[in-house]
């Protein structure tokens, strides 16, 4: 990377790299806390919508610069030219594009994550934190309700009761009772975090993507859904998991007690 790519990188709030089969979001803006600005949403929602039909990326991590994950949006950064309704839209996208990206998404979580931020976290399939990282539904400390599709994440989540509280409250809360809640699935101390991390990439890019990809969705979907709608939808997904090699190359590997294959997703009808 020349010296003026490199410049340009540590300018822009959101970084993405490549290593392997796994992609890096990197919010970037440490001075702020990693807070988004307007041009942060943009990146990040281009971000992913490029990362979503992209096949050689197998897996997201979403973190932030410096030692903080992220304190929410930058409120001193609103376009006055955008009505708030038009904008707060936009930005619902970005978490509703997060949130169905068709493959697994991993939030590396240090220090604060905070209002959209922690919801961001969330939004994710998989939240790593490190023991000294701190979360709060910070909206009402700013005169705000809750958004970035915690009304509908945190409900699901803990219950509507712990819901309210957090929204209500806005608690700093730390990583331990975070995972106690059931809203960080690993906390981990800090020389450790970036290695749990990148081993569980790595784990999840070696199984079949397609399979990832629908199970993901059934998940999410069956939220909302009865047990004859949720059972029909896994009954067509299967039907698709086994018109890929995967699946075949998988029942192969069990019946002759072999490796795992290496799984591509790859359509094997003709």
């Amino acid at each position: 990377m020349t010296a003026e790519a490199t410049s340009s990188a540590v300018r822009s709030p959101v970084i993405v790299t490549r290593n392997g089969a796994t992609a890096t979001l990197t919010l970037n803006r440490p001075s702020r806390k990693n807070a988004i600005d307007d041009q942060g949403w943009r990146l990040l929602g281009d971000a992913l919508e490029s990362l979503a039909t992209d096949d050689a990326v197998r897996v997201v991590i979403v973190t932030g610069a410096e030692g903080n994950f992220c304190a929410g949006a930058d409120l001193g950064s609103q376009p006055r030219d955008e009505h708030p309704v038009s904008r707060m839209r936009r930005v619902g996208n970005i978490a509703i594009a997060l949130s169905e990206l068709p493959k697994p998404v991993i939030a590396k979580v240090e220090g604060v994550a905070a209002g959209a931020g922690w919801n961001l976290a969330l939004a994710c399939d998989f939240v790593v934190a490190s023991t000294s990282a701190r979360f709060s539904q910070i909206f009402a400390r700013r005169g705000l309700s809750i958004d970035f599709g915690g009304s509908w994440l945190l409900p699901r989540l803990v219950g509507l009761q712990q819901a309210k509280r957090l929204a209500m409250l806005a608690e700093m809360i730390s990583a331990g009772e975070a995972q106690e809640l059931g809203l960080v699935t690993w906390v981990r101390p800090e020389d450790e975090l970036a290695g749990f991390v990148t081993e569980l990439a790595l784990r999840l890019a070696a199984l079949p993507p397609v399979a990832l990809a629908q199970s993901k969705a059934l998940l999410q979907q069956g939220t909302t859904q009865t047990l004859r709608e949720a059972i029909d939808n896994e009954s067509r997904a299967q039907a698709v998991n086994l018109a890929t090699e995967d699946a075949p190359a998988a029942f192969r590997a069990f019946l002759e007690k072999a490796e795992p294959p290496a799984y591509t997703g790859r359509w094997a009808l003709r």
